[in-house]
């Protein structure tokens, strides 16, 4: 599907619109929704063949359906507001998180005050508040992620609970490379458990039922293209056009806006924003790259399963010192088995080092050692998704400003987590910044 319209509504193609769109991922989206409300003429362009860019599945021949990563989210978000024809398509869900900590015990997550506090035991107790100690004395100056943990929750707990081990999983990175700043605005929660004050209260509260703010929700048992097809439609319905396998080769600046290269003809545009990778946006305009700015390559590895699986949680982290994956989401929790059989998606950190059957032979091994997934385990495919999301090592907001900067003099509009190389956990947040973004635009 290269070119979506309705066919109940024609309209007459126009070769000049008022903003073309570069990717159809979330930020695409949300941005086609904001100008078309406001009346512009809108083209969305993305290489790929499908709507909601790194939003993807993949079902096997025998019907399970997995996602690349874990998705879930909430119908109060910003993103139903501006499609609140998602909601019926969308499937409510009661997920639950743990994680598998150093000590091979499935835990709390993301930090256990009774696994990883308490069951140090006296020895333990006084090592956790004594690093503690130490670190807020004689670690005050801090540079990067690892000395941010470091700060508050001190070495020895950073080791034992595995956070270190999971932070270097997470971005690809040991902990002392990855940037502080992205440290200081996505690991705050870690403070939370960072005074004898508040780990007393953490440890004493009663657990009691409190009524959910929200609900979450997940995308329907047949995949994402049924979703965002309802989000198609209705900016069909204004006028919006896409381009899907688009093939996007230049991007020009002319004396009235910009001329986006196709195959087959050029289009123009008053506007152009981007919601693409930096360096992909940096080449359809020419502009020589300067900036080293890394992303992570996803290897997702797609199992079937029959047997004990060890865990009760829908969602597992991996916070041991050993094992190359990162996390895994059993997706049978949210949809129900297929065959009688369990089906899960286990996420690993790929690249020129980790192929495929490194990354299955390794997580066999690990959950063996660790006494998980007992019984028949079956690899149903994988995915590899490059340019997952960003690497932060030292100074590379710096470097992505810079190369934004550099785009907007040109006059692109970059936004998004790939346009402007930032970490967005959630459509959610996405939403929001895209929103944003726009606002200032005057």
């Amino acid at each position: 599907m290269n070119d979506v319209h309705s066919q109940a509504n024609p309209r007459p193609v126009d070769d000049h619109y008022d903003a073309i769109i570069l990717g159809a991922g979330i930020s695409g989206l949300v941005a086609a929704s904001i100008l078309s409300a406001k009346g512009d003429r809108v083209l969305v362009a993305d290489n790929y063949d499908h709507v909601g860019g790194n939003h993807m599945d993949w079902t096997s021949p025998e019907g399970y359906t997995f996602d690349v990563g874990s998705l879930i989210f909430q119908d109060d978000s910003p993103l139903v507001r501006h499609f609140p024809e998602l909601l019926t398509h969308y499937v409510p869900v009661s997920p639950s998180w743990g994680r598998l900590n150093p000590q091979g015990k499935i835990t709390a997550y993301p930090i256990s005050i009774r696994d990883d506090i308490l069951a140090a035991g006296p020895v333990g107790l006084m090592k956790i508040f004594s690093s503690v100690l130490f670190a807020r004395l004689f670690s005050r100056k801090l540079r990067n992620a690892r000395d941010f943990a470091q700060f508050w929750i001190g070495p020895y707990l950073l080791r034992r609970s595995g956070l270190e081990a999971y932070m270097t999983r997470f971005y690809g990175l040991p902990a002392e490379e990855i940037d502080l700043e992205l440290a200081r605005k996505r690991m705050l929660w870690i403070s939370e458990y960072a005074s004898v004050r508040n780990l007393i209260r953490h440890a004493l509260k009663k657990k009691t039922a409190k009524s959910p703010t929200n609900r979450q929700m997940v995308r329907p048992q047949s995949g994402f293209s049924s979703l965002y097809e309802a989000a198609v439609t209705k900016l069909d319905g204004r006028g919006v056009r896409f381009r899907l396998s688009a093939q996007l080769q230049a991007v020009e600046k002319t004396a009235n806006g910009f001329t986006v290269a196709f195959p087959e003809r050029n289009v123009t545009a008053s506007r152009i924003i981007s919601t693409i990778p930096i360096h992909v946006s940096e080449q359809l305009c020419g502009l020589p790259s300067k900036a080293e700015l890394r992303t992570i390559t996803l290897i997702s590895l797609y199992f079937s399963f029959d047997g004990r699986r060890g865990f009760p949680q829908t969602i597992l982290y991996n916070f041991s010192h050993s094992g190359l994956w990162k996390r895994l989401t059993v997706y049978s929790d949210f949809y129900g088995r297929v065959r009688e059989r369990e089906y899960f998606a286990v996420e690993v950190i790929g690249g020129a080092e980790y192929s495929v059957a490194q990354a299955e032979r390794d997580f066999r091994s690990h959950v063996s050692n660790n006494g998980l997934f007992s019984g028949d385990l079956k690899l149903e495919g994988s995915q590899i998704l490059e340019s997952a999301y960003p690497i932060y090592n030292h100074g590379a907001a710096d470097r992505a400003t810079e190369a934004t900067r550099r785009l907007r003099a040109f006059g692109i509009e970059s936004i998004g987590r790939q346009g402007q190389f930032t970490y967005q956990p959630t459509a959610r947040v996405s939403t929001i910044e895209v929103e944003a973004a726009l606002s200032q635009r005057k």
